[in-house]
Formats: C-alpha cells, sequence, structure tokens
C-alpha cells in the first residue's frame, strides 16, 4: 500500500491542507529562531532513565551558566517537570505561553518524601511539560474519533509536539532538550517539525536488551538525518552509598558496543546512587566538557 504526500495530490486541494501544515511548520522555525541548539534526549525503550538523565543535563549545564529549556515530550508519562520542580500555574500573554521556571514548584519534602534539592535552582532553567497542563495525578486523554482511535493518536501526539514547540514562548536559549519518549519513529517525527535538529544523544542501560533497542533507534536517527551526538550509559554500576564502590548492576556493555558500532563518543557512565536517586543526577566537570564538545557548544562568555 502507498499514499501520495501533499505534493503528489493532482487538482484543487479545497481542504488546503498543504498550506495549513507549511504555516505550523513555519510557526515552529519562527519559535525556535532565538534557541541556538536543539538537541534530543532518546532511548527507543522505556527504564533505562531517560528522563532522569535529561534533568541532571540541563541541570548541569544552567548551573554552569547556560540558557537551558526541557520540552518533556513524553505526552502520556511526563516526569522532567517533577525532577526539576517545576510548577504552575503557567503564564499566558500575547508571546504565547511561558515555560515554568525550574524550583517554582516549591516541592515539600517533608510532605513528599523526596529529598529537597540544592538550591537555588538556576533562574535561566525553564520547563514545559503535558504535566503542568493536567491535575495532579490525571491521566492524558484525548478527544479523537469514537473508531480508529489508535490512528488518531498518533496525529493529536504529533500535533500537541507541534504546538508545545510553537507556542511556547521559549525566549533565548543556548540549548532546548527535548525528552522524547519510547519509539524509534519519535524521533523522525521531531526531525521534521525541526529540520535544524543540533542532534541526537543516545541513553541506554548496558544490558543486551537494551543495547538492541538503542541500536534501532540509533539506525532510525540515521535514516532520518540526525546527527548522532553520543551514548549516556546509566546505571552503569551501583554504587555502595557506605563505601563508594562501584559494583555490576546488570550483564552487558551496550555503551560500549553502541559506540564502537556507530563511531560516537561514550558521553558518560552514571553508577545508581540509592541516596540520591530521587533527584537530577550530578554530572561533573568532565562528563560536561564532553556534552558540551559533542554539541559544539560554545562557552556561556561568547554566547
Amino acid at each position: 500500500m502507498s499514499f501520495r504526500t501533499y505534493n503528489e495530490v493532482a487538482g484543487e486541494d479545497r481542504s488546503q491542507l498543504g498550506e495549513q501544515v507549511g504555516a505550523q511548520r513555519q510557526r515552529v522555525r519562527d519559535r525556535l529562531r532565538t534557541v541556538k541548539h536543539v538537541i534530543a534526549v532518546m532511548s527507543g525503550k522505556g527504564g533505562v532513565g531517560k528522563s532522569y538523565v535529561t534533568a541532571g543535563l540541563a541541570l548541569a549545564l544552567a548551573e554552569r551558566d547556560y540558557r537551558v529549556g526541557v520540552l518533556d515530550a513524553d505526552l502520556s508519562s511526563p516526569t522532567v517537570a517533577r525532577m526539576l520542580d517545576a510548577g504552575g500555574p503557567l503564564r499566558i500573554d500575547g508571546e504565547g505561553v511561558h515555560p515554568a521556571r525550574a524550583g517554582s514548584g516549591m516541592r515539600d519534602a517533608a510532605a513528599t518524601g523526596v529529598p529537597a534539592f540544592r538550591l537555588p535552582l538556576p533562574s535561566s532553567l525553564v520547563v514545559f511539560s503535558s504535566d503542568l497542563l493536567l491535575a495532579d495525578g490525571a491521566p492524558l486523554k484525548w478527544k479523537e474519533p469514537g473508531t480508529e482511535q489508535f490512528i488518531w493518536r498518533s496525529v493529536l501526539e504529533t500535533g500537541a509536539l507541534r504546538e508545545f514547540l510553537s507556542d511556547v514562548a521559549w525566549g533565548e536559549l543556548d540549548a532546548l532538550l527535548i525528552d522524547l519518549p519510547p519509539g524509534s519513529d519519535k524521533l523522525a517525527d521531531l526531525a521534521q517539525l525541526v529540520p535544524e535538529l543540533t542532534g541526537a544523544i543516545a541513553v541506554t542501560i548496558p544490558s543486551e536488551e537494551s543495547r538492541r533497542s538503542v541500536e534501532r533507534a540509533m539506525r532510525s536517527a540515521i535514516s532520518a538525518g540526525v546527527k548522532l551526538l553520543g551514548v549516556i550509559e546509566n546505571m552503569s554500576g551501583y554504587e555502595c552509598a557506605g563505601c563508594g564502590r562501584i559494583d555490576r548492576l546488570f550483564e552487558g556493555n551496550a555503551g560500549d558496543s553502541l559506540t564502537a558500532e556507530f563511531g560516537v563518543p561514550l558521553l558518560a557512565r552514571l553508577p545508581f546512587r540509592a541516596s540520591v536517586s530521587l533527584r537530577p543526577p550530578e554530572l561533573d566537570d568532565a562528563i560536561i566538557a564532553a556534552i558540551i564538545s559533542s554539541i559544539a557548544l560554545p562557552s556561556p562568555s561568547a554566547v
């Protein structure tokens, strides 16, 4: 079965669908003109701590004086806003919807059981997520037609991502990190919406099952023309809270295998630390230097 593209439709298109799609993409381009780098964080599978890594990367860059935005593109299971303690209500004016600032949620550690953040959080770190639009704990519900809902849902998800990119007033940013949901097709959708995408960082855990899934996602990135910036291996070991010793948590060496196969750098190995697992990971200078180099991000003083 084959389908025609908008450009292949003969005769008059009374719906003007092609023009509508073109106008929507132009809105995305116009909105992102003030964003220097757009970076996707992907995994291809769930359960590898991708959102955890995204939050840690965003926080580390902001603490080094970069202006950073985070878009949680996982519409059904958003977590980044909570990890960065970003809360509403959101401000809406003629410029659009303004993202929440990290730390604006004023999380109560005693009430939630979540350890306090290292405070104060950088004011240059902003977040947008469907979590900020929903009542606490409420599921996301789509108003799709009553039949063939699974087909419509994919269209609606892509439309929501497009609106988050075009309607949110991101302002001047050095980097916008987009936390993608699991699935190798999500990056291709993003690449069509943002042709100027700087590239993608792949997150894996050491296991062979994760390697195979992330490999497919990385091949999908290449097919979509997206540059692979590197791999971060999360939960690369278990760090003892008492002595600091790191022991193996999963069998496998997915990080090394993927970087060798695709010729990209292994940006970091992050061990699991139970004592701070509910907060974004603290990334040291060496890790951040490697990530900044892969993105080709100039120093804050030069941007």
